[in-house]
């Protein structure tokens, strides 16, 4: 099921302003230095952004959390300071993403840089939404063109966990994209649960060339809020990237 048109737009508008934010300080995780975003307001949403929301705890654990306080919902990202190109991204996931409420968007994904390429190309996405709609499938596997002449290309699947964790990937060569879900953050690909492979006929022009920042962030959808009240916390356990 893909999302609609009206999703689709309302979508790419909130993204705008993720290449023009601005961030509060770093973080190091899995190997990595990452950009938190700061205080604010702005897309995707668009929603109020709070770099207390993000922390790596003692095992080296990654935190991002969805909160209220003084009557607003505060949300979180960060993104890698470096720029990574073709090769394996791997996510390891704790928490009931089968479970999210129809408001509320984990995104996993690399996202161009001004000189890469404008908003709305580029973007390689797994994302964990329902888009507002409470029957809607909630996992979303995403390719972004790499010019602004043809549309993306999208696979939406809903699924049951048999457990908090989760772990996600997606393979990027200059031809193709493959993606996979499956339970566990072990190698246990026998329990996939999701699969998508994307091999375009001119894949210069519908799959991005160039290395870009990978970003992790938590949100609302169009801003609204959870809706049942509730706070959200995700854990990354870890992020891998082999270079192909």
């Amino acid at each position: 099921m893909r999302t609609t048109r009206a999703q689709w737009i309302s979508t790419a508008i909130a993204l705008l302003a993720v290449g023009s934010a601005s961030y509060a300080g770093t973080i190091h995780f899995s190997g990595h230095t990452w950009a938190v975003r700061a205080a604010g307001k702005g897309g995707p949403g668009p929603n109020e952004w709070d770099p207390g929301n993000v922390w790596v705890d003692e095992k080296g654990y990654l935190h991002l959390k969805l909160t209220q306080r003084d009557g607003k919902w505060h949300c979180s990202e960060v993104s890698t300071q470096d720029r990574l190109g073709f090769g394996r991204y791997e996510f390891q996931v704790v928490g009931r993403l089968d479970q999210f409420d129809r408001n509320i968007v984990l995104g996993l994904f690399n996202y161009p840089t001004s000189d890469v390429g404008p908003d709305g190309t580029h973007e390689i996405d797994i994302e964990f939404a329902r888009w507002g709609k409470a029957s809607a499938p909630v996992g979303n596997y995403t390719v972004w063109p790499a010019t602004t002449k043809v549309r993306r290309e999208s696979r939406a699947f809903a699924f049951t966990l048999n457990g908090d964790s989760s772990t996600h990937h997606f393979t990027w060569s200059s031809t193709n994209v493959v993606f996979q879900s499956w339970h566990g953050n072990g190698e246990g690909k026998a329990d996939t649960f999701a699969s998508w492979i994307y091999p375009p006929s001119t894949p210069t022009n519908w799959i991005a060339q160039k290395p870009m920042p990978v970003h992790l962030n938590l949100w609302c959808f169009q801003g609204q809020p959870p809706s049942d009240g509730k706070e959200v916390e995700i854990i990354v356990r870890a992020f891998k990237f082999t270079p192909l």
